[in-house]
């Protein structure tokens, strides 16, 4: 059976065009994909993100036990609200998970989790908590609502509760306040300003349709995905799973090294694709000719094949076709071409991201 989110009446009201994604049903997008894309970009615009987990762990050996579960080193995190992103692995360094954990208190840290590997992710996280003293709640009362652009903070903070504006906007990237059951974080998965709240599911279609009168545009999953591109921000299952480390994914800066005698699940495995060298690098592209660029196309180095698109699509801030590739380690940045039906097109090799606050990052091609 289909899980719904709280919203979804609201969305079916707004006329979206809903499509099953990980278990739930979600609004793909409400008329206009690309509306939608530079509504975010140029003024404002607001996702239901309610199927993603949020998971709280509380008790004594929380912060000793998220410092084996998770690649990043959450003793990073000593101040109230303090996030950080990382990778939750396997013990030969695949990604199970990325997530965002935030320290709310020293024996208390919430976790933001995938909607598809959800499940899973919980019942990983349970075996590993076995014998400590660790309380394991899912948030299941909880909806959350991404409200992302330029004109996030000045158009979402009037619909919070009056004792969190104060806070809410003076938050620093990555950090979160919370009053009640309200929990509000200055971050996002679109390369703009914005935030993400949680809040009471009993209050998410309020809050949505104070949003929308203050002029907050509803967006869908296809925005999303675009969004996300053009910030160079992975996409788990796609990006990376359970068999690529994130040392071939682009997240190298995500993993802890110290300090060194932190044993962290999949450190073993990682030091030694670290000092044996990986095999493959996590490049961004742009097409330098018509076409789009898909997931599982093929990338040449002449007449050999030295990589695949990851993630690919059309950039609708940059008016050209954009990719994330894994490419072999020694292959040559210059003269990359895509096979697109059984036509070689020149591909430019570039650092992601590819768009940030609404600007390009990338030299283009003419």
């Amino acid at each position: 059976m289909t899980n719904k989110t709280i919203l979804n009446a609201e969305h079916r009201h707004r006329g979206a065009r809903m499509v099953p994604f990980g278990g739930w049903d979600m609004p793909l997008h409400y008329g206009s994909q690309i509306e939608e894309h530079h509504a975010v970009r140029r003024d404002a615009g607001m996702f239901d993100v309610s199927h993603m987990r949020v998971i709280d762990l509380v008790g004594a050996d929380a912060r000793g036990f998220l410092r084996r579960l998770l690649a990043n080193d959450v003793a990073r995190l000593t101040t109230a609200g303090k996030a950080l992103y990382s990778c939750m692995l396997n013990p030969d360094g695949g990604v199970i998970d990325d997530l965002i954990v935030y320290h709310v208190d020293d024996t208390w840290y919430r976790m933001v989790v995938n909607a598809a590997t959800a499940d899973s992710d919980l019942g990983w996280i349970e075996r590993e908590a076995e014998g400590r003293n660790l309380e394991i709640t899912v948030r299941n009362d909880l909806a959350m609502i991404a409200v992302q652009g330029p004109l996030a903070r000045e158009k979402g903070l009037p619909c919070l509760p009056a004792g969190l504006r104060g806070e809410v906007g003076g938050l620093k990237p990555f950090h979160a306040a919370h009053h009640n059951e309200w929990y509000v974080a200055r971050n996002g998965y679109t390369g703009e300003d914005g935030f993400e709240i949680m809040v009471p599911a009993a209050e998410a279609s309020s809050l949505w349709q104070c949003l929308a009168a203050a002029g907050v545009t509803p967006c869908g999953l296809g925005a999303r995905d675009t969004l996300r591109l053009e910030a160079g921000m992975n996409l788990y299952g796609t990006d990376m799973d359970e068999g690529i480390s994130p040392l071939e994914s682009g997240l190298g800066w995500t993993i802890a090294w110290e300090p060194g005698d932190r044993n962290f699940i999949g450190r073993e495995a990682l030091e030694r694709q670290r000092e044996k060298g990986v095999e493959k690098r996590f490049v961004g592209l742009v097409l330098m000719d018509r076409g789009v660029l898909r997931n599982h196309l093929d990338v040449f180095s002449g007449d050999t094949r030295v990589g695949e698109i990851t993630s690919g699509g059309f950039a609708p801030t940059l008016g050209h076709s954009i990719a994330l590739a894994r490419v072999d380690a020694d292959a040559a940045s210059a003269g990359l071409t895509v096979d697109i039906r059984g036509r070689r097109l020149p591909l430019l090799v570039v650092k992601p991201p590819f768009v940030r606050h609404g600007k390009a990052t990338v030299e283009l091609p003419d």
